[in-house]
This record gives C-alpha cells, sequence and structure tokens, in this order.
C-alpha cells in the first residue's frame, strides 16, 4: 500500500539527507532529545528555500508540557506567522490544559492564524483521556491531522487504539502514527492500522549514517 512517509529530523542537514533517501514529508525540529522544539528562524528559512519536500514545521517554544503561558503562546503566535511568511507547507502544535483537555481557545487562534497552511495536532494529543472527544473537537476547529502513538509507550504497542482512532476519525482528518515507527516496520503498522500516512525519525533509513 502506498503511504506517506513524513521524516521527523532536526535541523537542515538531515532534512536534506531525509530528502534524498525520499520523505514525502518532513516535520522540521530542533532538540528531538527533547521531544522537538521549534527550529530557528534561519533554518526554517534555509530549508525552505533548499529543498522541494513539503516542510512542516513544529511550534513549540520549550521542552516539557503543554501547558503554555500567555508570553509562550504569544511566541508561538509570532513562530506561526513567521511560518507562513516563509512560505512551507505546515505547521504542527498542541496546547492543553492543566486538566489535559484541548485549549480550545488557544488552539482555534493558532488554527485560525496558520491557514492556509497545513495544521497538525501533535503527541500532546497522546495526554488527554477522551481522545474521541479530542478528535471531534480538532476536526470541527478544521485541524488536518493528529499525530499520535496512541497512548502510553510507542506507537507498536497501540496499534489497535491507533486502528480504532482511524475508524473514528472516518476522513474527518487524518490520523498520523508516530513513535516507534521506521522503514523495517512501517508495512506492519500499515497492515494492522489502515493509516495512510507514518511518521518516524527513521522512515526513510536511519539519517545518522
Amino acid at each position: 500500500m502506498k503511504y506517506i512517509k513524513e521524516a521527523c529530523v532536526e535541523g537542515y542537514e538531515q532534512a536534506k539527507k531525509a530528502e534524498k533517501l525520499g520523505a514525502d514529508r518532513i516535520e522540521l525540529c530542533d532538540n528531538l532529545s527533547q521531544g522537538g522544539t521549534t527550529p530557528s528562524y534561519g533554518t526554517i528559512q534555509h530549508a525552505s528555500e533548499h529543498l522541494d519536500t513539503d516542510i512542516n514545521v513544529i511550534i513549540r517554544p520549550r521542552s516539557g508540557n503543554f501547558v503554555y503561558s500567555e508570553a509562550e503562546f504569544q511566541i508561538m503566535k509570532k513562530d506561526v506567522k513567521a511560518c507562513k511568511d516563509l512560505g512551507v507547507n505546515g505547521v504542527v502544535f498542541g496546547i492543553l490544559t492543566e486538566k489535559n483537555e484541548i485549549d480550545h481557545g488557544r488552539t482555534k487562534e493558532l488554527i485560525a492564524e496558520a491557514r492556509p497552511l497545513s495544521v497538525t495536532f501533535h503527541m500532546a494529543f497522546d495526554e488527554i483521556n477522551d481522545k474521541y472527544k479530542a478528535i471531534d473537537i480538532l476536526s470541527e476547529m478544521g485541524a488536518d491531522r493528529i499525530l499520535t502513538k496512541g497512548g502510553k509507550g510507542s506507537a507498536l504497542q497501540n496499534l489497535q487504539v491507533i486502528r480504532e482512532l482511524i475508524t473514528y476519525a472516518n476522513d474527518r482528518l487524518i490520523i498520523l502514527p508516530g513513535g516507534g515507527i521506521h522503514e523495517g516496520n512501517a508495512d506492519w503498522v500499515i497492515k494492522d492500522t489502515q493509516a495512510t500516512e507514518l511518521h518516524g525519525t527513521k522512515i526513510v533509513g536511519d539519517l545518522s549514517d
């Protein structure tokens, strides 16, 4: 089955390698060892100028939880606007309340700021208890996809949950499995979940080579 391979990479050099290895889309980050944070303006600009592959940029001002201060939220808005000005394909973010629910107002505001870019709600989704309700909310807001491991652990431990989320989403938005997925197990994940897109740091090979 043909599926979209999204390579999660740190910095321009890894993005360039991922493109050469056949990535269909790149999620551009910094600090991957901390779960990924927003790369510098220069990195985003250079990648957008020199790569042909679609680039989605993570909008995450720091590592840690996904409950942000007002200052951090304003920084996220500025980063989204910068990405839009630079003409990348999309942005990737997730904002929660202290109860680990979607921060409805801020998420809606960021989606509006991002348009017409593609919007992915990232693995903050995995902290949410009622995932079906979250899918309803995000689809109504117009998010394009949700990046998820399906729960705790790796995506490989939650394949049944991911398949159920894909069935529930029912083409309203894309459920994008990520977490422990690489080129060696991608076909297995596709078969078990019926996903149409996969996300991983090694989805197109080992970028550290």
